[in-house]
């Protein structure tokens, strides 16, 4: 992969069947709306994360629509869009069929040993990266045992060892080091995440329409869903309009020692929360649109309460925070607006029990974009004020 390599056309394909893992993992949230399912999600958009980006490291590496490396692109796809078909009964095993724990786990396995071995075959020239390979792999079997494991139980037990499992292959990637993993084109591998996170925003503006699919147009439905869809385009603004261009300008000025480091922790480490605030933002989206649009069940003064509180809430607050990590680790530098911003909209978390469902969408979405629009302010200043500094410099 060239320097100024960009994104090919089939890893676009590939992400589509992580689109449909993302709805996958909200439907079933909802279906399931406990402080239990609400975990349980969290830890397959983990599994879920873990397996895509290990794909983006490999296609910053070569061409992913080319010779050998498009076949395992097609096959990666197969694993994962049985798994994410089998999502649902990822921790409870529907009657009949396929036991769903264990598909689950061997199309991780699939899928994880496919990127390895592609890996290894495409890393030929390099034996720095076999090195890490090999550094690697004991992460990758490891949580891939456990996750089997886990399978063999049930209930809570089950729960823990998904933790344990992830655990370990995590971790076991933080502590085997960065030294041996190549980034060969900063411009490709930070479009690649920002991508993704395009796609996770795409998934909370499905789920504003899937909340009230079936229920008639009404003016509390518009003024939530024109809400909604300004708090993502929020979020939209946050990343694309300052985090994303200072990543990569970041990863792409680093030295080469420092490169693969970096693009680990801000990228696959921290992009997680920042996905998984997302698609927690999604299902709290769809509750708040059940509940403003669904008369029968519920009136306008009803608040949202639990677990689609907590969701609404928490996916801002953790999607904010992530975002100022991801700055904070790219620039060195801490950037108070999305801090704020996040601990000013985690009070709702408990006052949105006492306020109607469309009043705590309005204040999270006021108090969102009001911290773009100053940050957006605050920067423009600086840039006129740099203008004008510079224009004095010259006429001296």
């Amino acid at each position: 992969m060239p320097e100024t390599g960009s994104v090919t056309p089939l890893e676009l394909f590939f992400d589509l069947v992580f689109v449909f893992a993302l709805t996958q993992v909200t439907a079933t949230m909802a279906a399931h709306l406990s402080g239990t399912g609400l975990i349980r999600g969290l830890l397959v958009v983990a599994l879920l994360w873990w397996s895509w980006t290990g794909y983006a490291w490999l296609a910053n590496l070569v061409r992913a629509d080319r010779g050998i490396a498009r076949i395992g692109m097609f096959a990666a796809m197969a694993a994962m869009f049985v798994l994410a078909l089998t999502i649902p009964e990822a921790f409870d095993d529907a009657p009949g069929g396929l036991s769903g724990p264990i598909v689950v786990a061997v199309c991780y396995f699939v899928f994880r040993a496919l990127h390895l071995l592609l890996f290894y075959v495409l890393s030929w020239d390099d034996p720095g990266l076999r090195r890490q390979l090999v550094r690697f792999t004991p992460a990758m079997l490891g949580g891939t045992a456990l996750l089997l494991a886990a399978a063999a139980t049930d209930g809570t037990t089950r729960t823990w060892l998904w933790v344990a499992a992830l655990t370990v292959d995590y971790a076991g990637t933080y502590f085997g080091g960065a030294r041996g993993w190549r980034v060969r084109s900063a411009g490709h591998f930070a479009e690649r995440h920002g991508l993704i996170v395009i796609i996770a925003l795409g998934e909370s503006i499905v789920a504003i329409g899937v909340g009230v699919a079936r229920l008639p147009i009404s003016w509390p439905i518009v003024v939530a869903s024109v809400l909604g869809l300004a708090l993502a385009g929020g979020l939209w603004w946050t990343y694309f309009g300052v985090s994303a261009a200072a990543g990569e300008h970041a990863l792409g000025t680093a030295a080469e020692h420092r490169r693969a480091g970096l693009a680990r922790d801000a990228y696959s480490f921290l992009h997680l929360p920042l996905v998984a605030g997302i698609v927690l933002l999604a299902l709290g989206l769809k509750k708040a649109l059940e509940y403003v649009g669904d008369e029968q069940a519920h009136s306008l003064s009803d608040p949202l309460k639990g677990v689609a509180l907590a969701a609404l809430v928490g996916g801002v607050v953790v999607h904010l925070l992530a975002q100022a990590a991801f700055r904070w680790r790219t620039t060195g530098k801490l950037d108070p607006a999305l801090p704020a911003a996040a601990l000013l909209v985690a009070p709702l978390a408990w006052l949105g029990a006492e306020l109607p469902a469309l009043a705590t969408l309005a204040a999270v979405t006021v108090v969102t974009v009001a911290a773009v629009a100053y940050e957006a302010g605050r920067r423009r200043g600086n840039q006129w004020s740099g203008a004008a500094e510079g224009g004095y410099r010259s006429a001296d």
